[in-house]
C-alpha cells in the first residue's frame, strides 16, 4: 500500500511497471540496459481511488492518459532503474496527491462602481481618438 493522503491509499497490485531503454545520449550502456521506467495504471478499474479523485486525476494528467483510461507516467532521467523506478512513483503519488482536494468553487464577483466609470472613461477616450482618424473630420483637408 502506498499512502496517498491521511485516508487513501494505492494498492501495489494496481500499478504496473515495465522497463524499457531510455532515449538520447548515455555511451555503450545506452543500447543494452533498459533503465527506463514505464509506470501504468489503470483508472477505470482502481478500487483504492475514490469515483472523484480518479475523474480530477483524469483532468489533471492531460496526455499521459491513454484512451482506454490508462494513466503511463515515463521516467528516464537517471542511470539507474531503481532511482527511475523511484522517481516515476514519486511523479505518480504527486499527481494523485493534486487530484485529492476538491477544486474551490468559483464566487462570482461584481466590479466597483470605481472601476466601472473607468472602463466607461476609457472607452470615450479611445472613441474620441478614433473619432480623429475619420475622413472629413480635419478641417484642413479642405484647402
Amino acid at each position: 500500500m502506498i499512502p496517498i493522503d491521511g485516508h487513501i491509499f494505492l494498492d501495489d497490485d494496481e500499478i504496473e511497471e515495465s522497463f524499457i531503454r531510455a532515449s538520447g545520449p548515455g555511451g555503450q550502456n545506452v543500447n543494452k540496459v533498459s533503465t527506463a521506467v514505464e509506470l501504468r495504471l489503470d483508472l477505470s478499474r482502481s478500487r483504492s481511488l475514490p469515483e472523484d479523485v480518479r475523474e480530477r486525476l483524469a483532468r489533471l494528467a492531460g496526455r499521459r492518459l491513454t484512451g482506454d483510461g490508462v494513466l503511463i507516467i515515463t521516467a528516464q532521467h537517471y542511470r539507474t532503474q531503481g532511482r527511475n523506478r523511484q522517481d516515476a512513483l514519486d511523479r505518480l503519488v504527486a499527481l494523485i496527491r493534486r487530484a485529492v482536494p476538491p477544486p474551490t468553487p468559483r464566487r462570482p464577483t461584481k466590479p466597483t462602481a470605481a472601476a466601472k466609470r473607468r472602463r466607461l472613461q476609457d472607452k470615450a477616450r479611445r472613441a474620441g481618438i478614433k473619432g480623429l482618424r475619420r475622413p472629413g473630420s480635419d478641417e484642413d483637408s479642405l484647402s
